[in-house]
């Protein structure tokens, strides 16, 4: 589909432009409340000014986008195949606005809090809770692709911690005895490119995911409920990267403040290992296919780096938090997301 037939098909389909205004919303909740994670300890560390690190974020999440897509679209197509909304089209429709209407709402009220949640464990959850509700039952859930998400959850915390770690015990060790400024100079410099790298990955893995969401739609406003393949078109792609860029203007500070501010006091060369081992991770967890959360990676390569120095660096009340707001996320948004289709089914 190019660009000017999906507009045509949008202002003439009114169940359509529903479908994309509220995927759109998600996607804009996403720049809001998850984007931020990626530019948030060079913000703190003063590598670079929120605004330099909004633009920088906007233009890499759309590089990652495209770049990565047209590498491999696995993790797209891991979402895409996650659920089954059954034969009957209409209904499956409003599972779908329903799932993305869960998401922004739960979304909202942690932004709310100023807590980093993941809004890739949101979507997977806002959509799980929608085919169960359709289906009555756990037969639109595909298992063989879900336990991939359980995966990626692992590999994320693990990975993103021990990263961390290890990047900045090893830098600490290579620069011990250099002068102090110049280090912190240097490494300032140098993490505007780590920033970079995981704005990249950011719009690699969360970007993918919400095409992935953008394509059931369309397929699923053409009548079509068993497309097992696609291919992601240039203008979604760019469509996304600004809106989430969006979102990310517009309330990017609160999240900032939480990742890169407050759970732990980072040195530049601190921020650095965090920026470039979370962001390692995200590249491992893209090339395996897996769905990762771009949130528990930063922030628990953050964990990593201040544990690197001594736990007590460590604002683990923060940290205690924000684990309890990813635990409740499954539960809670596919519950949000259940309610909400039986709420649309009934009325609609």
């Amino acid at each position: 589909m190019d660009f000017f037939s999906f507009i045509r098909e949008t202002a003439s389909n009114p169940l359509l432009a529903v479908t994309v205004v509220l995927t759109l919303g998600v996607i804009l909740v996403n720049g809001w409340t998850d984007a931020p994670n990626a530019i948030a300890t060079a913000v703190s560390t003063r590598a670079i000014s929120i605004r330099a690190a909004i633009m920088l974020a906007s233009v890499m999440n759309f590089l990652g986008v495209f770049v990565m897509t047209l590498i491999s679209s696995t993790v797209a197509e891991t979402i895409f195949n996650m659920v089954d909304f059954g034969q009957d089209t209409h209904s499956s429709i409003i599972a779908l606005c329903a799932a993305m209407f869960a998401i922004v709402v739960w979304a909202t009220a942690a932004s709310r809090l100023g807590i980093p949640t993941s809004e890739s464990h949101a979507l997977i959850a806002g959509l799980s809770g929608a085919a169960i509700a359709i289906h009555g039952s756990f037969a639109g859930i595909n298992g063989s692709e879900w336990i991939k998400v359980i995966y990626g959850l692992a590999l994320s915390s693990i990975l993103g911690f021990f990263s961390g770690f290890v990047t900045a015990r090893l830098i600490s060790s290579i620069f011990r005895g250099r002068d102090r400024r110049n280090v912190a100079y240097g490494f300032r410099k140098a993490q505007i490119g780590a920033a970079a790298g995981m704005a990249f990955m950011h719009g690699a893995q969360d970007g993918q995911k919400f095409m992935a969401v953008f394509m059931i739609g369309i397929f699923l406003n053409r009548g079509q409920t068993n497309t097992g393949s696609f291919t992601v078109p240039i203008w979604m792609m760019v469509i996304c990267s600004l809106v989430m860029a969006l979102g990310t203007s517009v309330g990017g500070y609160r999240i900032i403040k939480s990742v890169g501010m407050d759970m732990v006091k980072l040195e530049p060369f601190q921020g650095f290992a965090a920026d470039l081992g979370a962001s390692t991770s995200l590249l491992a967890a893209q090339l395996l296919g897996l769905p990762v959360s771009t949130t528990h990676t930063k922030t628990t390569a953050i964990i990593g780096v201040g544990a690197s120095d001594r736990l007590s660096s460590v604002k683990w009340g923060i940290v205690g938090e924000m684990v309890v707001s990813w635990v409740l996320t499954f539960p809670g948004c596919g519950l949000i997301g259940y309610g909400m289709t039986k709420l649309f089914v009934s009325i609609f």
